[in-house]
Formats: C-alpha cells, sequence, structure tokens
C-alpha cells in the first residue's frame, strides 16, 4: 500500500523560506515522476512543481525562481525547497506520486499525502 507523508510545514514571515518533505512507502519509488500541489481556502487545488522520474523539474510561473523541487531516491523522499515566501504561498500543500505527463504538464495520479499547512504571515 502507498503511503505519502509531508513534513515541514508551519509559520513563517514574508521573506523567509522553508523546506517540505514528502516520504514514500509502498512503491518503486525512483520509477515514477511525482509533484506538490497547494490548496489555498477557497481555491482550488493547484499544481506548484513537478519532478521526473529522472530528476527534471518544472514549476508553476507564480513559484519559478523561488521554489526548488528535487528527490532523493536512496531515502524515497522528495522535498520542495521555498524561498522569498509570500502571504499568497499560505496554504495546504500536498504531493502527489505516480502522475504521468500530458502537453507537458504534470497530470496527478490516486496517491495523496495528507497535507502540510504552510502559512506566511508576520
Amino acid at each position: 500500500q502507498v503511503q505519502l507523508v509531508e513534513s515541514g510545514g508551519g509559520l513563517v514571515q514574508p521573506g523567509g523560506s522553508v523546506r517540505l518533505s514528502c516520504a514514500a512507502s509502498g512503491s518503486d519509488f525512483s520509477s515514477y515522476a511525482m509533484g506538490w500541489y497547494r490548496q489555498a481556502p477557497g481555491k482550488q487545488r493547484e499544481l506548484v512543481a513537478a519532478i521526473t522520474s529522472g530528476g527534471r523539474s518544472n514549476y508553476a510561473d507564480s513559484v519559478k525562481g523561488r521554489f526548488t523541487m528535487s528527490r532523493d531516491n536512496a531515502k524515497n523522499t522528495v522535498y520542495l525547497q521555498m524561498n522569498s515566501l509570500k502571504p499568497m504561498d499560505t496554504a495546504v500543500y500536498y504531493c502527489n506520486l505516480g502522475g504521468t505527463y500530458s502537453s507537458g504538464s504534470y497530470v496527478p495520479y490516486k496517491y495523496w499525502g495528507q497535507g502540510t499547512q504552510v502559512t506566511v504571515s508576520s
């Protein structure tokens, strides 16, 4: 059974940084693409970043240049390094395992973590 567990969220001041982690179990982790999504109150869940099994990442325009997604296959973990945080980044962040790419965009699969809250506020 696939399990994804996110961690690393919390309260951070504008301009600050935080690193999220998503640990996977129950799958051949290194074979799958993964994505980070976020959902703010009253808004739809949106793709923030995705990474291929080979380690190539891409990002939403709103986070490009500020966020970096990476993976450590030895630890079955993906990371989202978030710098220069803004209040608009406040959301619950979710990781997704096993999605595919359509027209260059990551399409999620059924495996989701429980989410971790990131609040950017002074």
